[in-house]
């Protein structure tokens, strides 16, 4: 079909009908959502820790954080496990986190069976080389943000992230492709700055977060290349720091203190 971007190695396309329709005629797919999903994977895995990503803000969240044996992310917040990047600089390796997201999350459900990575700035070429490594056929997917009516909004955040891993990736690229390499290239020398200005970027900074986006806005500091195994990610490149894993008692005492508190998490 006209749409799936057929006869080319490389492909890139937005949102939940793009990972519903290229996962099965590709080798692997690079989900992008910059601000803050696939971001937050990147540095969870990096430290060893497991993140299973959930579409739904509601109670059964929590359940399912229950029968995984995991610590559920709570609203936004920097001093405990949450959907902002800077929450998770230092997990613990094996912490099992579920992490709800409706873009990067929910795209990261509609995979199936193809091989599915979490891609961002910070991981690009990490990302990009373990995705090719398991075969030539590849679909980069920028997550978006969503509208007020809930309708899909592309943003520029994700559109750079996936040039950024597009970049890396070798063989014939569709024009879509090419077209986001050359938009991260455009904005190579003042990324942080592009990142910082952009729409997504101003609502969080107005909203109190400029160290999530300024850690979003960091290229190629991370050699994670998360991968969605067993429902959960996981990074193929962890940084073991000798930390000690927390017990079952300690992660369930974790998931009381976060399942009394609200489930309202943040639309990213």
């Amino acid at each position: 079909m006209w749409f799936d971007q057929s006869g080319f190695d490389l492909r890139c396309e937005w949102g939940e009908r793009a990972a519903e329709i290229l996962s099965p005629l590709v080798d692997a797919v690079i989900l992008v959502d910059v601000l803050s999903f696939t971001t937050c994977v990147d540095i969870a895995t990096s430290r060893g820790a497991f993140v299973f990503p959930y579409r739904w803000k509601d109670a059964t969240s929590i359940a399912f954080a229950r029968d995984v044996d995991a610590i559920l992310a709570g609203p936004r917040d920097a001093t405990r496990i949450s959907l902002s990047p800077a929450s998770l600089l230092h997990v613990m390796p094996d912490t099992r986190i579920v992490l709800p997201s409706p873009n990067g999350a929910t795209l990261s459900l509609l995979t199936g069976s193809t091989p599915a990575f979490a891609g961002c700035l910070r991981n690009a070429e990490a990302v990009a080389h373990a995705a090719q490594a398991v075969g030539p056929k590849i679909a980069v997917i920028p997550a978006g943000e969503r509208w007020p009516d809930g309708s899909l909004r592309p943003c520029l955040e994700d559109w750079l992230g996936a040039g950024a891993i597009l970049r890396y990736l070798s063989g014939s690229a569709s024009p879509e492709a090419e077209a986001a390499r050359l938009a991260y290239g455009q904005h190579e020398h003042r990324l942080a700055e592009t990142v910082r200005e952009c729409a997504s970027g101003r609502e969080l900074i107005e909203q109190g977060w400029a160290r999530d986006v300024a850690l979003a806005s960091e290229i190629g500091v991370s050699r994670a290349a998360p991968r969605l195994t067993g429902g959960a990610y996981r990074s193929m490149n962890p940084i073991r720091r000798g930390y000690t894993a927390p017990s079952s008692a300690a992660r369930r005492r974790a998931r009381c203190r976060i399942a009394t508190s609200s489930c309202e998490f943040p639309d990213a």
